[in-house]
């Protein structure tokens, strides 16, 4: 049995202090995705963000309202409470504010107190995704909202997808940038076994990390096989890039085409956006949404490639929620080590920890 020395342990836990893991402070000043537009309506919705309880709503004349969800008076919930019109009126004690978080009306006296009132955030709607800014409200610049604009394409069909991942959202940023685990973890589903020694390159701009691997020549997964025209041939290609784009969006897209027709082969694409929203420490909103440029309407296709896209992504959820547990019953004296493959994910991880260390 080979255990490391203590150099060695010392040397993987002064690598491992420089990058994020479950215990980092979040990152505040950033977009991320509280909602898909469908699910707010005219009515009070809850949602816990990084670690902060937020009420949504829209207004009577469209308008996304994200306020805290609590009365200044005695901090009972305003989502549990009555909408009326744009003002939410406390069930507790009748307290009623307007959709900028201002206390206008208490009941029980004639005047509100001046300036009272709750916090109010900065929304954004586009692409079916409501986007919040929960830190400094003076820094929401809508221009910092990266753009996906294939989620609005004619050419392009998409469908989504949601879980309560029971897991940090470090963890998730690290397995989107790590293409390995494709030929493991996803072997019944998206993966196949040359996935993993298939040639990569990395990517690394300071906040903009990159990682590519090309497997050529393959046979393609069935999920990918059944969808295309390429079938089961072992002429395919399969070329794969995953981008961390920021701390609350990952994008994966994927290249599939027959080597064999040459210029003539036809070039399917697939892109996937990965929205991960940290609830808790421990918990993230892990929203998705996948599109095609390809038999755009094809419903029966369209469900059939949802089911074994969210099949895979599923896997990743357990998957990473057994190393959520496992991280909980470790001894404080335990180690990880790092491999090659893992450098984009590093770099992302230091850079996640320098975001939040920036905000201290």
């Amino acid at each position: 049995m080979t255990i490391p020395t203590l150099n060695i342990r010392e040397a993987c836990n002064k690598a491992n202090q420089k990058m994020a893991n479950k215990h980092s402070p979040f990152i505040f000043n950033e977009w991320y995705v509280a909602a898909f537009s469908h699910e707010i309506k005219h009515e009070l919705f809850s949602r816990k963000l990084l670690n902060k309880k937020v009420v949504l709503y829209r207004s009577t004349d469209g308008e996304v309202v994200a306020l805290q969800d609590r009365c200044a008076h005695r901090s009972f919930p305003l989502s549990k409470s009555t909408l009326d019109g744009d003002e939410i009126i406390c069930g507790y004690h009748g307290i009623h504010y307007d959709k900028n978080g201002d206390m206008i009306e208490i009941p029980s006296q004639k005047r509100c107190p001046h300036g009272m009132g709750i916090k109010k955030y900065a929304t954004l709607e586009k692409g079916g995704l409501i986007w919040i800014w929960l830190g400094d409200q003076s820094r929401a610049d809508a221009s910092k909202l990266f753009d996906l604009e294939w989620l609005d394409h004619e050419q392009w069909t998409s469908s989504q997808g949601y879980f309560l991942h029971p897991g940090n959202y470090v963890s998730m940023h690290e397995n989107l940038m790590d293409l390995t685990h494709l030929s493991f973890l996803h072997s019944d589903t998206i993966g196949t076994p040359d996935f993993a020694t298939a040639p990569y390159k990395t990517e690394l701009n300071h906040g903009h990390y990159k990682l590519i691997r090309e497997v050529v020549p393959t046979v393609l997964a069935p999920v990918w096989a059944d969808s295309t025209d390429i079938g089961y041939v072992d002429t395919a290609a399969r070329i794969t890039t995953s981008e961390f784009l920021s701390p609350a969006l990952h994008q994966v897209s994927a290249k599939f085409y027959d080597t064999a027709l040459g210029e003539d082969a036809y070039i399917y694409q697939i892109r996937t956006a990965h929205i991960l929203t940290p609830e808790t420490n421990g918990t993230m909103h892990y929203f998705i949404v996948h599109g095609r440029n390809f038999a755009q309407e094809d419903k029966v296709l369209g469900e059939k490639m949802h089911r074994g896209l969210f099949a895979a992504f599923e896997e990743d959820v357990i998957g990473l929620g057994a190393l959520e547990t496992m991280l909980d019953d470790l001894e404080d004296d335990h180690f990880e080590m790092s491999i090659a493959s893992d450098s984009a994910a590093i770099a992302t991880r230091i850079y996640l920890k320098e975001r939040a260390e920036q905000e201290q």
